[in-house]
């Protein structure tokens, strides 16, 4: 049976109306992951949703025990990955409500536990050219516009320590890096993911303008949450077309340790 995850962030948590099949908490060797894997199940596709901030929002971003909720997915035999995450706008095209299907990232966090491959006795270093599994995204796209729902194709999500907002000038300093928004959770989730060989790709909810774009304009956790709740039966719609859609392109996701290793001791 196939099997697909779901990692939902702030107000997009519950973000399918799938019929519910139970809960399983699943223990890893990294510890526990942020809460139950909720389990759908619709025909021959058991979907494992996951809210990475906890079911009651207790852990901040910093916070996130982000190897075993990745870990957790593996052990539950997850192939892919649908990420969903609200962001600050910094491209300047960007209005609150976009639908933003990310095709580069940048990790500017300082986090530790940032890879499976740290207690081995060798190096890993994995391709990162194509941050997010290109065949993931073209379903997410087709599945998209099968529900007529506009998704902005192409965007780069830098990723931030967190927990606070970012200063006007840091906003500035990442639209010059070529930054299109802002959050604070896609690292190190996507390169966990890609360590495990999980197909991994994200769509991103501009929730409101990033610092400085709006000048006097006071950033609040409340109006994430009320966006991204405003967004939640579109993204919804969206998984229930992509569990549907036959199609997949093949990939080469599950390959990528393959020329990773240095320094592998026989």
């Amino acid at each position: 049976m196939k099997k697909i995850g779901i990692i939902g962030g702030s107000g997009l948590e519950n973000i399918t109306s799938l019929s519910f099949y139970g809960e399983e908490f699943i223990e890893t060797p990294y510890g526990k992951p942020s809460c139950k894997y909720k389990i759908y199940k619709n025909n021959d596709v058991m979907v494992y949703s996951l809210s990475r901030h906890g079911d009651d929002h207790r852990f901040a971003p910093h916070q996130i025990n982000y190897k075993a909720n990745i870990y957790g997915f593996h052990l539950a035999g997850v192939k892919e990955i649908l990420s969903f995450s609200a962001a600050g706008g910094i491209n300047l095209n960007y209005k609150s409500g976009d639908l933003v299907l990310a095709d580069d990232a940048i990790d500017n966090t300082i986090r530790g536990n940032i890879t499976f491959y740290d207690r081995v006795s060798y190096v890993v270093h994995i391709d990162m050219s194509q941050p997010f599994c290109p065949s993931v995204r073209h379903k997410l796209k087709e599945s998209a516009d099968l529900c007529g729902i506009k998704l902005v194709e192409n965007g780069t999500y830098i990723c931030t320590n967190g927990p606070r907002f970012e200063t006007p000038a840091e906003i500035k300093m990442y639209r010059a890096w070529g930054a299109d928004m802002v959050g604070m959770t896609l690292f190190p989730e996507v390169t966990l993911s890609k360590e495990m060989g999980i197909c991994y790709a994200n769509i991103s909810l501009i929730t409101n303008a990033a610092a400085g774009v709006e000048e006097n304009r006071k950033l609040t956790s409340d109006e994430v949450i009320e966006e991204a709740q405003r967004s939640t039966l579109k993204i919804s719609q969206i998984i229930e077309q992509y569990i549907k859609y036959d199609k997949r392109e093949e990939c080469s996701c599950k390959d990528i340790l393959q020329g990773a290793a240095i320094n592998k001791q026989s």
